[in-house]
């Protein structure tokens, strides 16, 4: 969410078209006297959920946004980077498309892929306009929400009374401490596309999640990419192998690494910055993306009137996602470690429920996946790296190289691997790690699996298309399979052919 009070600045006739569904002009809706059942601070994912099924329940609902409907996921998040990669991939697959014996070249316009990506998000809007949600049976309201008491809050001077509220003010870019680090050639994921030409070289601080997406994606289209991350591999919060993958992946693209390496200070030039590293290096580039991470939208509140207690992760809930304040809940970025689209959406329907009935859906208990859209794709569910490291051998790990899937290898893109980790055992899924094309799409399987707590024997029990993707899953309930031949199983069954003879 932008705090701003110009919300987006428009580039042309489809920002236009998307600023007129989800901040239309003169849209100014009538509060009601009377009390609401449900107010969702906040418009993106999280708040439109909670809105949007509250109305749907029969609930007087209203949902209220400072800035943008869509929040983050349509305007800086999911839309816009998906379409900036699906137009990197497009440019990468044709310069391969030699491989496969077909001669090609390759122009990248980038002015007009970053218009595709505004008509793209200009054509999902109308998903998320305020038009579609009155239309539910939400009231609409735009302007900065403020908490009262604890039952109450006012939108820009008018009270609005409330039974249950849920805040979803989402999160905003962090910016690490460096001094020039607020230039007007720093970029973050709420700037980055607004972008009309290609930058000659780009540096990206944080080799995380973002940094590896944006960076191949802008490689890809021509720019020169440095990324920098500060501790001593790419996406720290993964699996080592992980990590090794995507470094050969990135390099071999050509994006320059620094690895174990911080940012001292960025000073201006003139043609973009000098970026001063902790090792005395200096990098020019034209622009810096900044990818460190994403900080709460709990300023302006006023929490504290309502009761709710926040700390340097945001608003702190319990496992139904409740408040301190019982009548106040809170879902999304402002309030969740795992800041996903889909976690939002997840932790709003449980709240919703446990706000309006009386239930107690535990929202911790979910099993929610993350997925990095680099290429490959890298997706992964349950516990992490550290967490399975912790439980010693009462784990038992099966990996199965991409090298083994036919279906791979016939693609022409055989990088990676699948690993699950199981409770010795017992054949619960622990967690399950999957680095190949589309391991995004791969991960749901495991993921209800999990959820219907089947094990993996169950995924074994399945069968599975060939030639499919879909068989590095299945792989790993063969290997699972195979090591319960245990030595003694084995000597038995020796002996029963022997018997048939």
């Amino acid at each position: 969410m932008t705090l701003s009070s110009e919300p987006h600045t428009p580039i042309g006739p489809h920002d236009r078209q998307m600023l007129a569904l989800v901040r239309p002009k003169g849209w100014n809706r009538r509060l009601r006297d009377d009390v609401y059942d449900l107010v969702a601070v906040g418009g993106g994912t999280a708040g439109m959920v909670a809105s949007g099924g509250a109305a749907l329940l029969g609930a007087r609902s209203a949902m209220i946004e400072r800035a943008l409907l869509g929040g983050d996921c349509l305007v800086t998040g999911c839309v816009p980077s998906k379409a900036l990669l699906r137009a990197a991939h497009a440019a990468h697959a044709a310069r391969k498309a030699r491989d496969f014996g077909i001669d090609t070249s390759v122009d990248v316009d980038f002015g007009k892929v970053m218009e595709r990506l505004r008509a793209t998000r200009a054509q999902i809007a109308h998903n998320d306009s305020a038009q579609a949600f009155t239309d539910r049976g939400v009231d609409v309201i735009f302007g900065q929400a403020t908490f009262t008491g604890p039952r109450s809050l006012e939108v820009d001077g008018r009270p609005v009374h409330f039974k249950r509220a849920v805040i979803a003010t989402g999160g905003r870019p962090f910016l690490p401490p460096i001094p020039g680090i607020d230039g007007p050639h720093v970029l973050t994921s709420d700037t980055l596309f607004q972008l009309t030409e290609a930058p000659a070289h780009l540096v990206v601080i944080g080799g995380g999640p973002m940094g590896c997406e944006l960076g191949q994606a802008m490689g890809r289209l021509g720019v020169r990419v440095t990324v920098i991350e500060m501790t001593n591999q790419l996406l720290p919060r993964e699996d080592p192998d992980v990590s090794r993958v995507m470094r050969e992946v990135l390099e071999g693209e050509g994006i320059s690494l620094r690895l174990n390496t911080r940012v001292s200070a960025l000073s201006p030039t003139k043609d973009g910055l000098s970026v001063r590293l902790d090792n005395a290096e200096e990098i020019s580039c034209e622009k810096v993306l900044v990818a460190a991470g994403r900080v709460p939208n709990v300023e302006g509140l006023g929490l504290e009137k309502a009761g709710v207690e926040v700390d340097s992760r945001g608003i702190q809930v319990d496992q139904n996602m409740r408040t301190r304040n019982r009548r106040i809940y809170a879902t999304g970025d402002v309030a969740s470690a795992e800041k996903f689209t889909h976690v939002a959406y997840a932790q709003s329907e449980y709240a919703l429920f446990n706000a309006l009935f009386p239930v107690w859906f535990n929202a911790a208990a979910r099993v929610a996946p993350r997925v990095m859209y680099t290429e490959p794709e890298v997706a992964h569910v349950g516990l992490d790296a550290r967490a399975i490291a912790a439980m010693g051998d009462a784990v038992q790990t099966f990996a199965v190289p991409a090298t083994e899937v036919d279906r791979l290898v016939i693609d022409g893109d055989a990088r990676g691997f699948a690993k699950i980790h199981v409770r010795r055992g017992t054949g619960e899924i622990l967690a399950c790690t999957i680095v190949c094309p589309a391991a995004g799409e791969l991960i749901g399987e495991v993921g209800l699996a999990m959820t219907r707590r089947l094990g993996l024997g169950a995924i074994g029990d399945t069968i599975h298309a060939y030639p499919t993707r879909s068989e590095l899953v299945r792989k790993l309930a063969d290997a699972y399979n195979e090591q319960r031949l245990t030595p003694r199983i084995r000597r038995l069954l020796k002996a029963w052919f022997s018997l048939l003879r």
